[in-house]
């Protein structure tokens, strides 16, 4: 049966957990269209460009939706409500260990060579957002970025062991210990 999307918004999302499920490269248009129920004629409505314009549209709609929920209040906000907000949002977004990042996917194969200031900028914006509310908070330029790249190393490696071992419980032993180690830094 034909799924009836009516927004982009809502094309974007179905394509996107298809991309999670199989990568970029494993995710076939007859993948695609299996997997959403959405016809060939649907997704080319919305994306022209094909798959490649489909992951851009993906990574751009990710990349937003973090820069509005993390990286901009850890640039804006008072650090320690900032820091408290990116764990939860790390937390809520990733359900636990449960959803895999899909901008971290496409880093690990061929696809970011396609998209390559997308993925990059990405990372380096939230190293660069936390490293910031850190030192806002206190600690020293280095030391803010170490601490940094530890929690978004933790995070996304995190994310990798919980998919590979089947134990959500990774992911959330793992920020419990980051953000405890943030916070005897910031002490």
């Amino acid at each position: 049966m034909v799924r009836t999307v009516f927004e982009k918004a809502d094309a974007i999302a179905l394509v996107a957990e298809v991309f999670r499920e199989l990568g970029y490269e494993g995710a076939s248009m007859s993948e695609i269209t299996a997997r959403t129920k959405l016809s060939k004629g649907s997704l080319y409505h919305f994306f022209p460009g094909g798959k490649e314009e489909m992951a851009a549209e993906i990574m751009a709609h990710i990349d937003g939706w973090f820069v509005t929920e993390m990286f901009r209040p850890l640039e804006e906000e008072e650090p320690s409500v900032a820091i408290s907000r990116m764990w939860e949002t790390a937390e809520g977004y990733f359900r636990s260990g449960r959803r895999i990042c899909l901008i971290g996917a496409f880093a690990l194969d061929d696809t970011r060579d396609r998209f390559p200031s997308v993925i990059q900028g990405y990372f380096q914006r939230w190293i660069d957002a936390l490293a910031g509310s850190l030192i806002k908070a206190g600690l020293r330029d280095g030391e803010a970025k170490a601490l940094a790249e530890d929690a978004v190393i933790g995070i996304q490696g995190a994310l990798t062991l919980a998919r590979a071992l089947c134990d959500d419980a990774i992911f959330d032993r793992t920020l419990t210990r980051l953000k405890l180690r943030m916070e005897a830094a910031l002490k």
